[in-house]
């Protein structure tokens, strides 16, 4: 790394986007990834459309409980 940099050329809010989705990684423990993948298989499906039906259903039972 360089003691410093010239940013005098630099513009500002150059790769800015306020309407930008952010789409974070999640890891999740082999097992679990596995248990995942076979199930995808059975029900000709995504592991996106599982974990999101699953973390809705308990949205809505925790709101419930509230």
């Amino acid at each position: 790394m360089k003691k410093e940099y010239d940013f005098s050329k630099g513009e500002r809010g150059k790769f800015y986007r306020p309407n930008a989705e952010l789409n974070f990684p999640v890891y999740l423990d082999p097992e679990i990834t596995k248990f995942i993948r076979n199930l995808t298989g059975e029900k000709d499906t995504d592991i996106e459309t599982i974990v999101n039906d699953w973390l809705r259903k308990d949205i809505e039972l925790i709101q419930t409980v509230r």
